[in-house]
This record gives C-alpha cells, structure tokens and sequence, in this order.
C-alpha cells in the first residue's frame, strides 16, 4: 500500500458506483469511508447521500472518474469480443478435430443459431455503415 490514499474511494457496482471520501485523519489513525454520492454510469446521474452537499472538487472527481470508467468499461468490451473470436476459432478447431458426434449434437443447433443471429447483425451493421459512407 502506497504512503498515501486517494481522497476519493469508489465501489464500483454493475451500473456505477458508490463514492466514498477516504478520512485519515482522525484520532485512532484509522481510514474511514464516508459515503457521500451514488453515481449511475448509464444515466450520468450523480446523487448525493443523505444531507451531504457535494462541492465542486467533488463533482469534478466524480466526473473524471465516470469519464475514466466509462473508457475502462469501453476497452473491456472490445476485449471480451477479441476474446470471442479467439473462442469461435477454438471451437472451430475443437468441432474438427476432437469432438464427438454426442457432443456436436449437443452444441451444434445452438452454435448454429447463435453464429446465423450474429451474422445477421453485422451484415445489416455493415450495410448501414457503407451506406452512411456512401452519403457522407
């Protein structure tokens, strides 16, 4: 642990996070959380706890940190994409090379919709975007 603790300490949940102000100073030396906002990433609401009134510092740390999160959030997607293409080459192998007929029949409808429903999507996607391409 570093010498010294941020003065803001988020808990992130699926949607946000809770925002804490990190307090060293008091008389045991202990670190103590208060709460003072919740904070919703999809709606950029920011609410403050209970009789607390968020100052500006605060609300340019929350945003900064929303801004950061909402990035964090972005790459993790593309990742997770990335991750599953290398699965559906892995899969491809695996139908292949090592699988048998009991387990293609257990995947191979699901597999099959799944892959017709994903393709669907990114033909119609790539349409739109040559088409915007295309008047632009």
């Amino acid at each position: 642990m570093s010498d010294e603790l941020p003065e803001y300490y988020f808990r992130v949940r699926d949607n946000g996070a809770f925002v804490f102000l990190v307090d060293t100073e008091n008389r045991q030396r202990r670190i103590e959380l208060d709460q003072i906002a919740v904070v919703n990433i999809r709606n950029g609401q920011i609410k403050p706890q209970g009789d607390y009134e968020l100052t500006e510092q605060d609300m340019t740390a929350i945003r900064e940190w929303m801004d950061e999160r909402v990035q964090v959030l972005a790459e993790r997607d593309i990742d997770d994409i990335r991750r599953a293409v290398d699965h559906l080459n892995q899969t491809a192998h695996w139908a292949q090379s090592r699988a048998t007929d009991d387990q293609l029949e257990a995947v191979t409808d699901a597999l099959l919709l799944s892959m017709h429903d994903l393709r669907a999507v990114l033909v119609r996607k790539k349409a739109e975007r040559l088409i915007r391409q295309t008047k632009g």
